[in-house]
């Protein structure tokens, strides 16, 4: 359904090429870092949460019939693909695992989000009547709208999801192949497959659904607002290179697939029909056992999230951008 969505936006654009003057692409590469509820470092920024990012650009698509050579005010088109995610259990540099601030809470995820988005643009440049390849560098700005597709995943087993194949977190920093405490438990390594959709699973619930729980209702469309600021330097009159921080604000709490209060047992219970779905659920909403006791009356233990804290992410590039012209032809639709 993504991709047949993203091809016709791409096209769109690509046909607007051959109505208009000019037409700028621009792909950039570069890396994400999560805002959000998860994070073992004490400061707005997890640094050990970068992950890798792309998009592709799209400027000068407007009509232009007065020729302008350069524009102060201007829009933009992106299509996106931007990967983020925590693990509050794995290894910091310098700091013994024991020693994480939300290692036995132990939530992770990982998100692939898709999506495109508008962008009204400033371009800062020092001389208003002189073309941007003659001023070699120049600032911009920009606000704008997107709409991202993704859903939250987590690498909780080994293979298929079943109980048997789950990871133990075991209180020395290690992870086991069975219960802590248990004699001759083999450490061993995460897989690095993300094959279990947390959005599918009841992980956690609302104060006051009670008995009157329903099953979750989860969005994976999300609304963004992305901003940022940039520098980029004109080579030639269409290639140039340019550096950009763009931060994007969503309007959801679901992307990492933590806001609110851990599942109780006895919801649990009346949600899944088999011991086995009940004791997934149980393990997926808490993979470490130390983050709930299953009852919501204790606030220290049944407190999973901020619902208060949007999640967000920033993205650092760096992007390459060439522009494309055509010779504006004569027709005539007059028959002789």
């Amino acid at each position: 359904m993504i991709r047949p969505i993203l091809l016709t936006i791409a096209l769109a654009l690509s046909c607007s090429a051959f109505t208009q003057r000019n037409l700028e692409i621009g792909l950039s590469s570069g890396v994400t870092h999560y805002y959000g509820d998860l994070g073992n470092i004490d400061g707005p920024i997890q640094w050990n949460s970068a992950r890798p990012g792309m998009q592709v650009t799209f400027r000068d698509f407007l009509n232009n019939k007065k020729r302008y050579i350069t524009r102060s005010l201007t829009t933009e088109a992106r299509v996106s693909w931007f990967r983020i995610g925590y693990d509050e259990t794995a290894p910091m540099r310098n700091m013994p695992t024991t020693e994480l601030k939300n290692y036995k809470r132990g939530l992770s995820f990982r998100n692939d989000l898709i999506g495109a988005s508008g962008h009204l643009v400033l371009n800062a440049y020092r001389e208003p009547y002189t073309p941007l390849f003659q001023q070699r560098f120049f600032m911009f700005f920009h606000i704008g709208l997107g709409v991202y597709h993704g859903r939250p995943k987590a690498d909780l087993f080994r293979g298929d999801i079943d109980p048997a194949n789950r990871y133990y977190f075991w209180e020395d920093g290690t992870t086991r192949d069975a219960p802590r405490g248990t004699p001759g438990a083999n450490v061993i390594e995460r897989d690095g497959k993300y094959e279990t959709d947390l959005g599918s699973w009841l992980t956690e619930t609302r104060p006051g659904d009670g008995e009157n729980m329903k099953p979750r209702q989860y969005k994976a469309w999300h609304m963004a607002v992305p901003m940022g600021a940039g520098l980029r330097y004109m080579l030639t009159k269409q290639l140039s290179v340019g550096v950009e921080y763009c931060f994007l604000m969503f309007m959801t709490d679901e992307l990492d697939d933590v806001s609110n209060m851990y599942t109780t047992f006895d919801q649990i219970d009346r949600m899944y029909g088999t011991e086995r779905e009940r004791t997934l659920a149980r393990y997926i909403s808490d993979p470490t056992g130390w983050g709930t006791v299953g009852d919501n009356d204790d606030f220290r233990t049944s407190r999973r999230g901020n619902p208060g804290l949007l999640d967000s992410f920033s993205y650092l590039s760096v992007e390459v951008s060439y522009k494309f012209k055509r010779r504006p032809g004569r027709r005539t639709y007059m028959r002789l």
